[in-house]
């Protein structure tokens, strides 16, 4: 039974990876060719939370209960939790290897602040607050997190919608630098069967530079300072998943995963205005210009539908005797559904195209619904459009993010690269199947409850 590293990259996209810049990638080409490669299926939605928990505990987030960073805790209107590591009762993988004596490190995986115990050391991930709370297992881990990052360890950078381009860049490349660094710092003070590591650069990256690195995006500008940022920065991520491969004995294993991939986004559908203008959503009254809309604001003795912005829509309806102050008979909630589904997915660009928008119903998608699941879980424009949720003085499509500076949006194929030959021959690999593969590597049997299928053939 060989050691099992894996190198998480949140956001990395595949056809970057695998086609148009592998000669620029050589650690990451000689995985690709040692072994198997392929896309990776995520979740739906495909958002780093439940993303990445789902990929280690092969659950789905109707399983987890958790269907983005924020979810309704009740039925009630305006509480809201974040889904922190106390929100998640499913098993890791690192609580299975833990059980058989098998020692993990892991460092920066979304979801798992606070820390919990485990055999080894845990680094929580970027929804940690800040450095004055416990945020390693064992506390006294950050001494030694701190030394190996140089003295000063990134959790995360701050502010990555911002016009401050040169800021956030140089901030993003230390960051990588310093988690890579005390990584291999760290695994190589012990003796660890498993260890993990999640870079979030990766998303922080296309967030903050796609419009200036896709000739395809509709605001490229050929010759811009900013044009070659993201090749730079993947191969900055391929020099350090050399340096990575370098220190591991030559029995261990390598996996390199994203939870997600990236796409440009051609605009965002503001869903709250368009629901105004359907009489679906009634305010108290209206502020003039654009404005956040907040659950004060709002009617409910007259709102059939609400919703929630980011890189997918979320759609609750008002039902009679679930929500307080429901209007939708409780009889009449599945064809009422079923219509704002099809009505939704008609919702065309200005000029009256269809942009080819994708609507779920939690029930079709997830094993089991747990907590409280939004009604319908819309994907505009298949991922290309963003949901807005702000009310834009009568505007129903926005050419830009409406949370700050961002040009790109969450695709539904991540990134899968292990350097194992004997893989399964099928075309596609999904997120789930992480979990398995890693509980088989190790010997260990894969629980019954699990969603995805060990990828070794």
């Amino acid at each position: 039974m060989s050691r099992l590293v894996i190198i998480g990259l949140d956001c990395f996209v595949p056809e970057l990876a695998f086609d148009r810049w592998r000669s620029e990638l050589p650690a990451l080409s000689s995985l690709m060719d040692r072994g198997a490669y392929r896309e990776l299926t995520s979740t739906v939605p495909p958002i780093t939370v439940p993303a990445w928990t789902a990929m280690m505990t092969s659950q789905d987030p109707g399983q987890l209960g958790i269907y983005g960073f924020r979810n309704r805790a009740d039925h009630s209107y305006d509480n809201l939790v974040f889904a922190d590591a106390r929100y998640v009762k499913a098993k890791t993988v690192w609580n299975y290897l833990s059980r058989k004596r098998l020692k993990s490190l892991v460092m920066g995986v979304p979801q798992t602040y606070p820390p919990k115990p485990l055999n080894g050391a845990m680094v929580s991930s970027f929804l940690t607050p800040n450095k004055d709370v416990q945020y390693t297992y064992p506390d006294a881990f950050k001494h030694d997190l701190e030394a190996a990052a140089g003295g000063d360890y990134i959790i995360d950078v701050k502010d990555f919608r911002t016009d401050s381009k040169d800021r956030l860049l140089r901030d993003i490349q230390e960051m990588t630098t310093t988690r890579f660094k005390a990584f291999r710092t760290l695994y190589q003070k012990d003796d660890y069967d498993f260890a993990m590591v999640v870079e979030m650069g990766t998303d922080r990256i296309v967030h903050g530079f796609w419009r200036y690195c896709d000739p395809e995006h509709r605001l490229y500008e050929a010759g811009n300072p900013y044009e070659n940022v993201l090749l730079d920065y993947y191969k900055q991520i391929d020099d350090e998943i050399a340096a990575t491969l370098e220190i591991l004995a030559d029995d261990t294993s390598v996996m390199i995963v994203s939870d997600h991939g990236a796409k440009g986004m051609d605009g965002a559908i503001c869903v709250n205005e368009w629901l105004i203008e359907k009489g679906y959503l009634a305010l108290k009254s209206r502020p003039e210009g654009r404005f956040k809309l907040r659950t004060e604001m709002i009617d409910w003795s007259k709102t059939k539908v609400w919703g929630e912005g980011g890189y997918y829509g979320r759609i609750f309806i008002n039902v009679e005797g679930r929500e307080p102050e429901g209007i939708v008979p409780a009889a009449e909630h599945e064809a009422f559904r079923r219509q704002l589904a099809a009505e939704l997915a008609a919702i065309p660009d200005e000029d009256g195209n269809d942009i080819g928008t994708v609507v779920y119903t939690p029930e079709e998608v997830y094993r089991e619904v747990n907590n409280v699941a939004p009604d319908l879980i819309v994907y505009f424009g298949d991922l290309s459009w963003r949901s807005a949720g702000t009310i834009e003085d009568g505007t129903i499509h926005l050419r830009e993010n409406d949370t700050g500076p961002d040009d790109a949006n969450h695709a539904q194929q991540g990134v899968f690269i292990w350097d194992q030959k004997a893989c399964r021959s099928d075309e596609r690999f999904s997120i789930f199947d992480i979990a398995p593969t890693v509980l088989r590597h190790f010997g260990i049997d894969v629980p019954a409850h699990m969603n995805g299928t060990p990828i070794q053939a």
